[in-house]
């Protein structure tokens, strides 16, 4: 149980960062770039990932990573690049809300998990509280942005499960390496389509340089590490509680940062929305077996740095 507890104690610490991304992209990087801004997030952190790691994908390895790149990372980063700058932060963030309830569903699927009547509850409620957020009127919410939201969100949970699935089966895949391989197969999917679409990486000043430095070390190279590491241990269902730290924290760095408001029904849909996770989460973690995880996977293997670039290397 104590192990338990300090794996959703460490995920927890990347659910955090990542609702703090809509706010650090939406105020600090450049609004027309989010082909580059997926570029410059994702294959630098994965070539400080596979430095530490030193070691290639094998195998059946390189097109999962290629998957998985393009899912979690590379197309990923650029939808939620697009939804932060399209979306007031406190929407953004809740939106990706949906995720665990998509995760839940994927995992019944994909994982074998029984879905149950509170779980399948959960998500109806939370559904309901998505439509009662977002139902503002035809101006109030860009429809671009609330699209790019949901793609962003709904390739992430296929990613995440997937990711799963994979390392369950390959118990000699470490977690540092796996999440290296993807953070670079995402940025080098994603670089050419940026220099045909965009042309040229924007030029960045100082705040911009701040902005993705935060987002390429702490918001990726170590929150991904960490999420991955938990994922292998809790499995994609037990993630979702956790994940609702996310979506808190871009609610509250909106409005006491940005001087972003909610409305009263906006609020009351994001409690809907918070409630349905709970309720599902509830549940699934009353009939998860006993065990470290509730998927079968290794212990998540974390080679010792090299010392050059030790500073920043997680656990995870």
């Amino acid at each position: 149980m104590e192990g338990i507890l300090r794996w959703r104690l460490l995920t927890l610490i990347p659910a955090v960062v990542w609702g703090s991304t809509y706010y650090v992209t939406r105020h600090t990087l450049p609004a027309d770039s989010p082909l580059w801004g997926a570029v410059l997030r994702a294959l630098p952190a994965g070539l400080l990932l596979l430095l530490i790691a030193r070691r290639l994908p094998r195998g059946a390895w390189w097109w999962r990573s290629a998957v998985l790149g393009m899912l979690n990372t590379g197309a990923f980063f650029a939808l939620v690049y697009l939804a932060a700058q399209l979306l007031p932060t406190g929407i953004a963030s809740v939106v990706m809300a949906a995720s665990p309830l998509v995760m839940m569903g994927l995992s019944a699927v994909l994982l074998g998990r029984r879905l149950r009547v509170a779980g399948v509850g959960g998500a109806l409620l939370g559904l309901a509280g998505v439509v009662l957020m977002l139902w503002s009127g035809p101006d109030a919410v860009d429809p671009r942005g609330i699209a790019a939201a949901v793609g962003a969100m709904t390739m992430s949970s296929v990613g995440y499960v997937l990711m799963a699935r994979w390392t369950a089966k390959d118990g000699t895949i470490a977690v540092l390496p796996a999440t290296a391989w993807q953070l670079v197969a995402g940025g080098l999917f994603v670089l050419p389509v940026a220099a045909l679409v965009e042309g040229a990486p924007p030029v960045l000043d100082r705040t911009s340089l701040l902005g993705f430095g935060y987002l390429t070390v702490i918001a990726t190279a170590v929150a991904y590490l960490l999420w991955f590491a938990g994922l292998a241990r809790l499995g994609p269902s037990d993630l979702a509680l956790i994940g609702l730290a996310n979506p808190l924290t871009g609610v509250l760095l909106g409005a006491g940062l940005a001087g972003e408001r909610l409305s009263g029904r906006q609020l009351l849909g994001a409690g809907l929305l918070l409630a349905g996770v709970v309720l599902g989460q509830e549940r699934a973690a009353r009939n998860a077996p006993a065990g470290p995880s509730s998927v079968t996977a290794p212990e998540p293997v974390v080679p010792t740095p090299l010392p050059a670039t030790c500073g920043s290397s997680p656990a995870r």
